[in-house]
């Protein structure tokens, strides 16, 4: 019998946060059909903590990449609000990273693993996916990343 989700994420020593409320206009996750739309994730810890800074200016990729692990953290944390059981989820479509970058910091596509590795660790082939990883000059917050999703659901 196959590992559930939710064991595969108390293996790894994951316990998923409760989500933070919208600081702004907008909704944490959008369902249309069979796709649910997740909003940005920041680098927050459980406690409440972000990462923050930019990557290339006092922040290393190794410090990127546990940043971008968090995104993905707070992303399933979102989606199962949004479904009530990750068992739900058909596949990981696509995810865009966003990075706060100093101008010469070329290294996005290497920070945003830490979330793109989580989510295949997790999911297995299901969590592979299409992605874009972006360098921008500043993130809410001053966090060192933010993730967005599109997930097929069931």
């Amino acid at each position: 019998m196959s590992q559930t989700i939710e064991q595969k994420l108390a293996e790894l020593g994951i316990t998923l946060p409760t989500p933070n409320a919208p600081l702004a206009n907008y909704v944490p996750a959008v369902r249309t059909g069979n796709l649910l739309f997740i909003s940005g994730q920041v680098s927050i810890d459980a406690a409440g903590k972000i990462a923050t800074g930019k990557l290339g200016a006092g922040i290393d990729i190794d410090a990127g990449r546990a940043a971008a692990r968090l995104c993905a953290i707070n992303l399933m944390a979102q989606m199962k609000v949004a479904l009530g059981d990750l068992e739900k989820v058909v596949r990981v479509v696509k995810l865009v990273g966003f990075v706060n970058s100093a101008p010469d910091f070329v290294d996005q596509p290497k920070v945003v693993n830490g979330c793109s590795d989580l989510f295949v660790e997790v999911f297995g082939d299901k969590g592979r996916h299409a992605r874009s990883a972006v360098g921008i000059a500043a993130l809410p917050f001053d966090a060192a990343v933010e993730v967005e999703a599109i997930v097929e659901v069931a």
